[in-house]
């Protein structure tokens, strides 16, 4: 039987932990002190460390089986990992803080991922059903703490990640195990898998998207409070990118219905192409705003069940959880990575709108490579 509210419930605290830090962290770290290029290196490591942990605890999920028990004890280390935010603000602590609680919390999702998968069998198009109360979760904390920043310090934003922490650490330990069949691509070395040219071709463009959306994550309030506006309204245009995406996420099942999981694809890309330049050039306009946000349900909601529904048909069997890892770690470990980390720079030697160019052009060189060599086209 689906276990369907204790996944949910695990993807509302996990996500709603990203809603309240992705968005917010760099106006933590405005405050304290940190520079654009030191708040660019910050915000760089939680992706640095998705080139690493998921592929370690994938592996260990695959060759054990436990996946959850991975799931509670990676939970529960990122969450003490947190608490060492309160203990200083220095620029190198905050750089070992970002980085020891991230290298825990990037290993949980993609192992839910291949656990929710497992539990859903061939029904993929219920993944919507479920993943969309991530998106809630996303929603409630975004929301919420962009309020909570215009009352309060902005030092309640740490008390506020660590209740969404302590929330996924709860529903983890509630996930049950699920038994992954064998399958005929077991005996198949994974390092073949990888060989494949629509794998090699998924992978780096889904880098590129990850790439793309840097500045986004990194510096999009910042772009948005200088513009005037108030971080409610910033915590709501946030909030409005996430409706549109569980708008996605009802209709999933209609989508793959109705087309192939490489159109969804481009499309994607397409409609984050004129996303991410509206941003960059249009920020003095709320309309313009509201409309890139709209958006959002392309450049992540669409993308995101597009891709993860293309890695599950690639890697099959005892692949899975590792192939949910991998393509977590090259794509949102090394391409958040280097859009974090260039943002930062581009954004003090060239300025927002060119910085948001930069990530449209990543979005467009991506959409190329999918049209030239992902050649999947399963419904």
């Amino acid at each position: 039987m689906l276990p369907y509210k204790r996944l949910a419930g695990f993807y509302f605290f996990y996500f709603a932990y990203i809603g309240a830090f992705a968005p917010f962290f760099s106006i933590y770290l405005d405050d304290i002190g940190l520079s654009p290029l030191e708040i660019g290196v910050v915000m760089a490591l939680p992706p640095l460390t998705r080139i690493v942990a998921p592929q370690l605890w994938g592996w260990l999920a695959d060759a054990t089986g436990r996946h959850m028990v991975l799931v509670r004890a990676a939970s529960v280390a990122g969450l003490v990992c947190w608490f060492g935010a309160f203990a200083s603000t220095g620029f190198l602590w905050t750089c070992a803080v970002a980085f020891a609680f991230s290298f825990f919390l990037s290993a949980a999702l993609p192992v839910v991922e291949a656990t929710t998968l497992a539990h859903l069998g061939e029904r993929t198009g219920g993944y919507g059903e479920i993943r969309l109360w991530g998106s809630i979760g996303y929603v409630v904390a975004v929301v919420g703490a962009g309020y909570a920043l215009d009352i309060f310090p902005v030092t309640v934003l740490l008390w506020i990640v660590a209740l969404t922490l302590a929330g996924t650490v709860a529903f983890a330990c509630l996930v049950p195990e699920v038994k992954t069949e064998p399958h005929a691509a077991d005996q198949e070395p994974i390092t073949h898998i990888l060989r494949r040219p629509e794998v090699v071709a998924l992978i780096l463009a889904c880098a590129l998207m990850a790439v793309a959306h840097g500045p986004y994550y990194a510096f999009y309030s910042i772009h948005v409070v200088e513009h005037g506006y108030s971080k409610g309204l910033t915590g709501w245009l946030w909030a409005l990118g996430v409706v549109c995406e569980i708008a996605v996420f009802l209709r999933l099942s209609r989508l793959y219905s109705a087309f192939s999981l490489r159109n969804i694809l481009i499309w994607s890309f397409g409609l984050s192409v004129v996303r991410f330049l509206a941003i960059g050039w249009g920020a003095e306009s709320l309309g313009v705003l509201l409309f890139a946000q709209a958006l959002h349900a392309a450049s992540f909601g669409t993308f995101h069940a597009a891709a993860i529904g293309i890695v599950h048909q690639l890697f099959r069997g005892r692949h899975q959880a590792r192939g949910q890892a991998i393509y977590g770690s090259l794509t949102f470990g090394v391409g958040g990575m280097i859009g974090s980390a260039a943002s930062g720079y581009l954004w003090d030697q060239a300025g927002p709108a060119l910085t948001f160019t930069a990530a449209s052009a990543c979005a467009l060189a991506g959409m190329l490579l999918v049209m030239w060599k992902l050649r999947t086209s399963e419904r």
